[in-house]
């Protein structure tokens, strides 16, 4: 699968960064080791394998349950909150 500069160009557009020509020969070379990779990766054999859902044989229980302690009021929470309103902390806009 030869992909031309244009297509990492193109590609380069529309995640709105501009590439060089050098850039762009280093990004071919790279796309086509890891197809080499992908490639090498098809060829194994693995018609015997089980598909494996979690990564461990066993189950692992290893994490504790939940419990609720120290809960504060709704109040509390907001005490320190530089500026409070309708219940909720009010943050300046961020966005234009």
């Amino acid at each position: 699968m030869e992909k031309n500069k244009a297509y990492f160009r193109k590609l380069a557009n529309q995640i709105m960064i501009d590439l060089s020509d050098d850039e762009i020969e280093i990004l071919q070379k790279e796309f086509e080791v890891t197809l080499r990779k992908m490639d090498l990766l098809d060829k194994i054999n693995t018609d015997d394998v089980k598909e494996m859902v979690y990564p461990f044989e066993l189950e692992t229980h290893f994490l504790r349950e939940d419990e609720i302690e120290n809960v504060i009021s709704q109040q509390e929470a907001l005490e320190n909150a530089p500026e409070v309103k309708d219940g909720q902390i009010l943050v300046p806009k961020v966005v234009k």
